[in-house]
This record gives structure tokens, sequence and C-alpha cells, in this order.
């Protein structure tokens, strides 16, 4: 009998499946996004150094103290790093949703990126 997947066995295959295809280079860095029940993070990876470019999540001090929903917290979080990435001279990268659906809080994420003058 052939059991159905979990969650997070679902999430796992589709993240592998991607990363396959997916990588960035510090010219056109990953824009990775991980989301736990509480909180959300966004990172821009150079996958050809293994370095973080930049970050921002839901848990930091501006964010924080801005009361509002976790979609609303979400979007704080893509404006967030589109300012970091904007000053680090980064406009373009590749989007790495990490497995998860591109829904709720992680489209949320994704187009307050885009205002913030992300390209991917």
């Amino acid at each position: 009998m052939i059991m159905a997947l979990t969650k997070v066995q679902r999430r796992a295959r589709i993240k592998s499946r991607v990363r396959t295809v997916v990588s960035g280079t510090a010219e056109r860095p990953r824009l990775s996004v991980f989301r736990s029940n509480k909180q959300i993070y966004a990172q821009l990876i150079d996958d050809v150094q293994g370095t973080t470019l930049c970050a921002a999540s839901s848990s930091d001090k501006a964010i924080i103290a801005a009361a509002g929903t976790k979609t609303e917290k979400a979007a704080l979080v893509g404006k967030a790093v589109a300012e970091k990435a904007i000053a680090a001279g980064i406009t373009e990268v590749v989007f790495d949703r990490n497995g998860y659906l591109y829904h709720g809080r992680v489209k949320q994420l994704a187009d307050a990126a885009r205002e913030g003058g992300l390209k991917f």
C-alpha cells in the first residue's frame, strides 16, 4: 500500500526539484524565503560563493514594532529586503519560494519586494 506524503515530505521534494534549476550568482542572487508558523525570513544568497548578501525577517526590531497580521509583516519583510538589496547594488534576483505555495505570506513578500524595486 502506498502512503501519501506528509506536508514536510512534499515540501522537501518540491524544494529539491526547484533547487536543481534555481541558483544565485553575485549579479543575480537567489531570494530565498523561509516561513515558520510565527515568523517569515528572506535572504539574498550567492550560491557560487556560498554567502548571504543581505537578509530581513519579521523578527527584526523595526518590523516587530509595526503591529499587524502575519501577512502584513511579510509585506514589510519584502520591502526591507528590497531596500537592503538596492543599497547593496542588487536589482535583479531569482525567486526561491523554498517549496511553499505561492500564496498568502510568500506572495505578499514577493509582491512587496517587487514594489521595492527588485526584478524577478
